[in-house]
């Protein structure tokens, strides 16, 4: 046999696999290095994204332009191998209002348990699932049993309505039973974090023998009972987005009337409340006296602005008026002598144009078409503006809306002076506003969508999707993307032109809003979550 002389030297074939490898390799760290610094742009961590609450995300989120979501199995699963430009569906229950958020790999989303992920819990109960970005595999759940209230607090088969809101290593939403809740985004897989330690009891339900608790299962950081604590009486279900500014969590309280739709069970609760987000203690209140004039209820998120160097915490309130609160909490003491830390009014705006309120010398009550409204959707800061809308609750139907654009500088009752334009040729909203170049982009209750200019409020074009919307439009990688009740997510171009790109179907009814973070578009109906991308 002939002996081999080694040669250390690599040879040219070696040479080029070696270079490949090391380019491979340093591609690799340096996509790592973009992704890693991309995720904190690229997240949607709240409901609206950020503090403003604009809709909008990149305006590169190089998402697929053809998307087929698949067929549905009889096990109510969706058959992948007949999708297209999907990464992965998640099955939910069978009512899922709470729009998903994305934040450090994991994403959130609200739903009930129809589809119930553990055997332990049963029954009609509202809950959060936080899954795995990359594969859409349950983490932990958050469980919630109903208040047994019915329809008049705790509507059945609800779910959580809330989106939850990721600060840090803490995600913070609003139950259905009218709680502001703090819990460990890692669940109970890292141990039981304090204050709160009961878990399983909590789970279980006044008077049931506790859950046993396992890493599968949420970690419960403080609760801050706001029926309990402020004497609250939420309408239907509690609902809204809560809103962390430094130290702080803001949330609306969902207080309105009972169910006879007449009375205000608590007119001096308040509607917005902030905690400190470590302990889950009230801070402030606000003290505008929202809850004397309530119509139905309170369910619009708040946002955050800093207007001329001052912290503005901005509300759509269940009165019909828009407010800004200060805040820097006052201290004060009223007639009684009790004391409260109190976040100061700034400022107030009526969005229902006159005639919604009195026409022809007749008072318009509230509930007929043509009468006033209260504010669900949830206010919008861009460039010392305010953009919000007027609506009710869905099963109200059709009805008279408005788009107000709000002067956000200036101070007191500002509902004569304060307007900058409004738009009334649209329906009743419960619907947030995207603003991006210059344009601003809104749904409607009866199902179009209005592109209209954010000087002047003029309208650019309207598309009519044919079904009832109660979501949100999203702008991102220079489109528009809006889901109806018919289950059909209409994709439109943006800009002042009008160019309808695609409809596409998917497994149920679109209630809630589709958000982008890292390249993945989520579509979320009534039972399956749907994460889009490339």
């Amino acid at each position: 046999m002939m002996n081999r002389i080694h040669d250390p030297r690599p040879s040219l074939s070696q040479v080029l696999r070696i270079t490949a490898w090391c380019l491979y390799l340093s591609l690799m760290a340096d996509s790592q290095t973009t992704a890693q610094s991309t995720d904190a742009t690229s997240a949607w961590p709240q409901w609206g994204r950020d503090a403003t609450k604009n809709m909008v995300g990149p305006a590169k989120a190089n998402l697929p332009t053809e998307i087929v979501t698949g067929r549905l199995t009889d096990d109510d699963e969706i058959d992948m191998a007949t999708t297209k430009g999907v990464r992965w569906v998640a099955k939910l229950g069978s009512n899922s209002y709470g729009n998903p958020t994305v934040a450090d790999g994991r994403v959130y989303v609200g739903t009930n348990n129809e589809a119930s992920r553990s055997t332990k819990y049963k029954g009609d109960r509202s809950n959060v699932y936080c899954l795995d970005e990359r594969t859409g595999s349950l983490l932990w759940q958050f469980s919630a049993p109903k208040l047994g209230a019915g329809k008049v607090s705790d509507w059945e088969y609800l779910g959580i309505c809330s989106s939850p809101t990721i600060d840090g290593d803490r995600v913070y939403f609003i139950t259905n039973r009218c709680e502001v809740i703090c819990l460990d985004v890692h669940g109970m897989a890292n141990g039981n974090d304090g204050p709160f330690m009961d878990e399983g009891a909590y789970a279980a339900g006044p008077g049931k023998p506790p859950i046993p608790m396992g890493p599968e299962d949420a970690d419960i950081i403080w609760i801050f009972d706001m029926a309990g604590e402020l004497e609250v009486f939420p309408h239907n279900v509690a609902s809204s987005s809560v809103l962390v500014v430094g130290d702080r969590v803001y949330a609306n309280t969902s207080n309105g009337v009972d169910y006879s739709h007449k009375h205000i069970i608590n007119p001096n609760a308040p509607s917005l409340v902030a905690l400190d987000k470590r302990t889950g203690e009230i801070v402030g209140e606000e003290q505008a006296g929202i809850g004397t004039r309530i119509y139905h209820g309170n369910w619009s998120s708040p946002a955050h602005a800093v207007v001329n160097g001052r912290d503005l915490i901005l509300l759509g309130a269940g009165d019909g008026f828009c407010y800004a609160f200060d805040a820097a909490t006052k201290r004060v003491t009223d007639a009684r002598g009790f004391v409260f830390d109190v976040l100061p009014e700034v400022w107030r705006f009526d969005c229902n144009p006159a005639h919604y309120k009195i026409q022809d010398g007749k008072t318009q009550h509230y509930g007929s078409r043509d009468g006033p409204s209260e504010i669900i959707a949830t206010p919008v800061y861009h460039d010392n503006r305010l953009y919000v809308a007027i609506g009710q609750d869905p099963e109200h139907g059709e009805g008279l809306g408005a788009l107000s654009c709000i002067d956000a500088t200036r101070q007191g009752d500002i509902s004569a002076d304060g307007l900058l334009w409004q738009y009334t040729d649209m329906n009743r909203t419960i619907s947030t506003v995207s603003i991006h170049d210059s344009l601003v982009y809104i749904a409607d209750y009866a199902g179009f969508v209005h592109c209209l200019d954010a000087d002047s409020g003029a309208l650019q074009w309207k598309h009519d999707t044919l079904g009832h919307i109660w979501g949100s439009t999203l702008v991102t990688d220079g489109r528009v993307f809006v889901g109806n009740e018919d289950g059909i997510l209409t994709i439109l171009k943006a800009g002042r032109e009008k160019i309808l790109l695609s409809e596409i179907e998917v497994a149920g009814s679109i209630y809630g809003s589709t958000v982008v973070a890292n390249g993945t578009l989520y579509i979320e109906t009534m039972t399956h979550l749907y994460a889009i991308g490339r």
